[in-house]
């Protein structure tokens, strides 16, 4: 019989806008774990009662142990039945798609996404509503109230469940079904894109490399690419999820990507290569010496949409963040079709695709996605390239180049200031903050200023209103510069800064960005103070 378990509040669970995200020895606290999710049962109780729950994550360091307590708690909570990932592997794209085809409640996803694992590393826990995608910032909002007043939670007693064998078992009165996490999400991809044209392009010599970076994308990319489509084997690299990520830090950018970087630069290197992340829901896009910014494979995938199964009657509109470059507004503008800025956070482009009003969107933060599920998809955006490929029978950096001769080029870099000192990084924004209306009209780079804001969002589809997005300093439709503060770090603070400018010019199109940036970059120490409030002379990642 299940039984009732006397707890206390702990004050350190509000999700943010990726869920609760701690270190693992935070997680390991008695109770820590069981307070969260009896928090969250306890906020859509209405639901639970017959319902069924998607339960999977990435396979970092107690992953499983996890996995095992929210089953048992699930199970005391009249949860119906739970679908989980065989091994407890699901990526959030999967998750989000399985959630969508079985009609289930809602999802339970335990990542920290792109964040380190391992016993030192981390951990997180978030919950994925009905129509797929992250909570609404109301239920965690609700969530986090609860756990500062929780007095107990609910759970069964200890039973094993072996959720390395694919099957039917049994929790007390609840159905545990333990599934291949990779199966559906596979058809849904068959479904939107041409694989057969994909296997001509493969067969017909196209060296792919992919990086799964030891994290949960590499049994999906196994069968994707190796199995399905026929790329030779040993194509996918680092594809056995491991708990630490084999000691690496599973985000697909050029710092961490390092191996695939590297044999993407040799001249006899593979012809397409990719990345993902720890949960599956970024993708890096690489040809052989070049790389391709989210901000501009957003805009590019916009661009050859109708070339593509799925997408062949067009675009409704396009979503990009607000630190998003402004490339795929100009898509936008020659289609004629809509495109909104938003605040970082998947759950803002939700509502634009449960409402009908976008078919793509995507963050600079190597997150791109459409309306077949609520969550970025990292595998997604490797198969929407592939198929590009194949429709073009163009390079990777013949199609982006072709791109910035129609539209122009949105020079783009992120740097990145990790484990700034929290204080520190909040007196430097708090400054920047209070000086904004006195920037228009001063010059930097050749350039002057027209405009500096907070970012605010009024959503189109609910009418709140999302404040404190990021401090954007504009030189009109030319160029901007733009700081915020992440939250997806657990360790001090991360200080990113975002700078773009416009190229149109044919002789300076293809140049190095950080060269053609070098005076902005410059600008934006400046105007900020970087330096002189964080005593930090260079970023620590720069994309």
């Amino acid at each position: 019989m299940s039984q009732t378990v006397s707890t206390r509040p702990f004050e350190d669970q509000r999700p943010g806008t990726s869920g609760l995200r701690k270190a693992v020895s935070v997680f390991q606290q008695a109770n820590y774990l069981e307070n969260f999710v009896q928090s969250l049962f306890d906020c859509i109780a209405d639901e639970l009662d017959g319902a069924t729950l998607v339960l999977g994550g990435d396979g970092r360091y107690h992953n499983r142990e996890a996995i095992q307590t929210i089953l048992r708690m699930a199970a005391a909570n009249k949860v119906h039945r739970v679908l989980v990932g065989r091994g407890g592997i699901f990526s959030t794209p999967a998750v989000s798609a399985v959630i969508r085809e079985h009609g289930a409640a809602g999802g339970i996803i335990l990542s920290a996404s792109h964040n380190p694992g391992g016993p030192q590393g981390d951990f997180g826990i978030k919950f994925n509503a009905r129509n797929g995608g992250p909570a609404p910032e109301a239920l965690t909002e609700r969530i986090y109230a609860r756990s500062l007043t929780i007095d107990r939670y609910r759970i069964a007693p200890p039973q094993h469940i072996d959720i390395d064998t694919p099957g039917l078992y049994y929790l007390e009165q609840m159905e545990v079904e333990v599934v291949d996490p990779v199966t559906e999400y596979a058809q849904l991809m068959q479904r939107l894109f041409d694989f057969e044209r994909i296997r001509e392009l493969i067969h017909g010599g196209l060296r792919l490399h992919f990086d799964a970076m030891h994290a949960v994308t590499g049994p999906y990319a196994k069968v994707i690419f190796e199995e399905l489509l026929g790329a030779a084997e040993g194509s996918v690299h680092n594809g056995v999820p491991l708990a630490d990520f084999g000691g690496g830090h599973p985000d697909p950018n050029l710092t961490y990507a390092a191996e695939l970087v590297r044999a993407m630069q040799a001249e006899d290197g593979p012809d397409f290569g990719a990345a993902s992340d720890g949960d599956g829901d970024r993708n890096m896009i690489l040809g052989r010496g070049f790389f391709v910014t989210p901000s501009d494979s957003l805009a590019v995938l916009a661009a050859n949409a109708t070339l593509v199964p799925g997408y062949r009657d067009g675009l409704t509109g396009i979503a990009r963040s607000m630190p998003t470059s402004r490339a795929a507004d100009r898509v936008a503008d020659a289609l004629d079709i809509p495109c909104f800025e938003t605040p970082t956070g998947w759950k803002f482009f939700g509502n634009l695709l449960d409402a009908g009003r976008i078919t793509l969107c995507g963050e600079e933060s190597f997150g791109t996605g459409s309306d077949h599920v609520r969550e970025k998809d990292g595998l997604w955006a490797v198969l929407f390239w592939l198929n590009l490929l194949a429709v073009r029978q163009q390079s990777v950096a013949d199609i982006v180049r072709d791109h910035w001769r129609r539209y122009g080029r949105d020079v783009y870099t992120r740097h990145d200031y990790e484990g700034v000192d929290a204080q520190k990084a909040g007196e430097l924004m708090s400054a920047l903050r209070g000086k904004l209306g006195t920037l228009p009209g001063q010059a930097y780079g050749g350039l002057n200023i027209t405009h500096a804001d907070d970012f605010a969002y009024d959503d189109p589809v609910d009418g709140s209103r999302t404040e404190h997005q990021g401090l954007r300093i504009l030189f009109g439709d030319e160029a901007r510069i733009i700081y915020r503060l992440s939250g997806t770090g657990t360790q001090g603070a991360t200080l990113r800064v975002y700078i773009e400018r416009r190229e149109t010019r044919e002789t300076h199109i293809d140049s190095d960005a950080q060269i053609l940036l070098r005076s902005l970059i410059e600008a934006a120490d400046t105007i900020a103070g970087i330096n002189a409030h964080t005593g930090r002379e260079r970023p620590d990642v720069i994309t």
